[in-house]
């Protein structure tokens, strides 16, 4: 029996920006951990045989400091897609004129750096909002894949909050829908057609687990596994069952601090998992890869929502016939 498809994705937010989200002073020299953290990836991936996607920050892109890394990322043979210019999780908040300026100057300066104009978004944060969609559709894009699918989102934004203690009221109110809200638990975790009245988009979900939605990606069972390392694999498995038995096609999240510690960026450390090693880190991560491409056939979320339009157009044909 073939494997049902699957995909697999980087969110390559740098140190400033993570820095930035949580209001951390100095994050506007732009401090990066690229040079360290792609060559990393480039060096797992290649392990496990594995082409995914990067979303890269456009600000990082105009830099050219970080052009030999990302420019890395296109050599090795890697989808590259749009994460934004300025890294900002309130980009629900932008009018359709900043929307375009966004889009446009990150899209000039990844295509600067990398060679590869991007066809797929995801919005820092999960931000996302219907001028969002209608501005991807209207300059081309072919799938986004903003939307996380969960309940818990509220309790991580909190957390975000009490480890942020000089955040300003005004801070806090643009930041207000960080991670996402509650009721994105009801969205739907399988790749979707979204319509705007601009057109139509595929969207591809970062998967939560099926029927309680609680975050699959790898820095959450990474930070399971501060508790518990068993218990951490357990929950893994459970999701992949789960997503198996639901008929799930998953598309798994990474980040630059799952091959990080917080020896190695000190200013980071308030994020979970950032305790381990590097050596438990690096094991844990090996094992979640390659038991996702045991039980399914993982691809970019560009050849996913390739597969999803195919599958639809497919379905559209037989309909005739079948009338």
């Amino acid at each position: 029996m073939s494997k049902r498809i699957a995909s697999l994705s980087l969110d390559l937010d740098n140190q400033w920006s993570y820095m930035k989200t949580h209001s951390d002073a100095g994050w506007e020299t732009f401090p990066s951990y690229l040079d360290l953290v792609v060559p990393r990836a480039l060096s797992f991936l290649e392990g496990h045989d594995q082409k995914i996607t990067f979303f890269v920050v456009g600000q990082d892109a105009a830099l050219d400091k970080n052009h030999d890394a990302l420019r890395s990322l296109a050599d090795a043979g890697h989808e590259i897609g749009n994460h934004s210019f300025h890294h900002e999780p309130w980009l629900h908040l932008y009018s359709k004129e900043a929307l375009t300026e966004e889009f446009e100057r990150s899209e000039e300066a990844i295509e600067l750096a990398t060679g590869r104009h991007p066809k797929g978004f995801r919005g820092p944060g999960f931000s996302l909002s219907p001028a969002v969609l209608e501005t991807l559709v209207e300059r081309g894009y072919e799938l986004d894949c903003s939307t996380f699918p969960t309940y818990i989102a509220p309790l991580a934004r909190a957390y975000y909050f009490f480890t942020a203690p000089k955040m300003s009221d005004e801070e806090r109110e643009k930041r207000k829908q960080l991670f996402g809200k509650f009721s994105d638990g009801l969205k739907p975790l399988n790749p979707h057609i979204v319509t705007t009245e601009k057109g139509t988009i595929a969207e591809i979900p970062v998967t939560t687990f099926p029927g309680v939605k609680t975050p699959i990606h790898a820095s959450y069972v990474i930070y399971l596994s501060t508790f518990s390392r068993s218990a951490a694999k357990a929950y893994w498995r459970s999701a992949l069952a789960a997503c198996r038995m639901a008929n799930i096609q998953p598309s798994l999240l990474l980040h630059p601090l799952d091959f990080l510690t917080g020896e190695e960026v000190p200013e980071l450390k308030f994020f979970p998992g950032m305790s381990l090693s590097s050596g438990a880190k690096s094991a844990l991560l090996n094992w979640i890869i390659s038991t996702y491409k045991a039980s399914f056939d993982v691809r970019t979320v560009g050849g996913h929502a390739s597969d999803l339009r195919e599958r639809l157009s497919s379905a559209n044909r037989a309909e005739p016939a079948l009338s």
